[in-house]
């Protein structure tokens, strides 16, 4: 019998679905492949489905929890396995966890915050080996869908510049309580071995993708004009009658340099 916090409903601000099927529980499990000498970090480890199975396998565990109520019950029932974090994972710095050390980040993202928490992730992929992840499908068919494709838009852009991602399997709404009216994925993302960038080119280049997929279906003539002129487009090799979703990473690369080179000249 699976040990839950008696009483304690999902609470919709905090964006909870708890997943409680043995079957799935076990699939994730599996898929993160958890070893004792590793640092496991999990984000929001509600009522402990993932985290039971983990920490037998590993050991130990660091999760992240920011319902108090949860947080104060999972002490209690890891007292000595558990390392707890109570806090927002959006507004985590990730510095102070485990500093120095390679991160293995998992967890059941809240649909709510999941695109952010991605993007703020970002900033310590250094640190880290690989991230799994359960979110709306619909997410994960955006963050993994090549250029040209349907749902090819800002996000896959961005975090494909930055990871391999891999999306493992589809999970049912019955799987969760209460049960999300969508179906869920499981994504591994695994970060790319590349040269550092600096803050201010990854910042340029995310500016540069969002005003690119702004104008939704338009050319980048239209959507690119308040950053980039047409002959500037084309001094990066692309063609300004073009729309975003056409474009790859490398390809916004281009136009993230000659930005970078225009802001420069003043």
């Amino acid at each position: 019998m699976v040990q839950k916090l008696e009483g304690h409903h999902a609470r919709k601000r905090f964006g909870q679905n708890f997943l409680n099927d043995p079957h799935w529980i076990g699939k994730i499990v599996d898929s993160i492949d958890p070893q004792p000498e590793q640092v496991l970090i999990e984000i929001g480890p509600g009522q402990a489905a993932l985290t039971r199975e983990i920490i037998a396998k590993s050991g130990h565990e660091t999760a992240i929890e920011i319902d108090r109520d949860l947080a104060a019950w999972l002490r209690s029932i890891f007292p000595e396995t558990l390392e707890l974090i109570e806090a927002d994972a959006l507004k985590l710095d990730w510095s102070k966890v485990h500093p120095g050390e390679k991160l293995r980040i998992f967890g059941n993202l809240p649909y709510n915050i999941s695109s952010p928490l991605l993007i703020s992730l970002i900033a310590v992929r250094g640190r880290v080996t690989d991230q799994h992840f359960m979110l709306q499908k619909e997410v994960v068919d955006r963050m993994v869908s090549a250029p040209g494709g349907k749902t090819y838009g800002r996000l896959s852009a961005v975090l494909q510049r930055y990871y391999r991602m891999m999306k493992l399997f589809d999970v049912p709404p019955g799987a969760f309580t209460p049960a999300p009216k969508v179906t869920s994925s499981v994504v591994r993302m695994i970060p790319i071995a590349r040269e550092e960038t600096s803050p201010e080119e990854d910042a340029a280049y995310s500016e540069v993708v969002a005003a690119s997929f702004s104008m939704r279906r338009k050319t980048l003539r239209n959507s690119l004009g308040k950053l980039l002129t047409a002959e500037e487009i084309e001094s990066a090799g692309i063609n300004p009658g073009v729309r975003a979703e056409t474009l790859s990473v490398s390809d916004f690369e281009s136009l993230t340099r000659v930005y970078l080179a225009k802001r420069a000249a003043g």
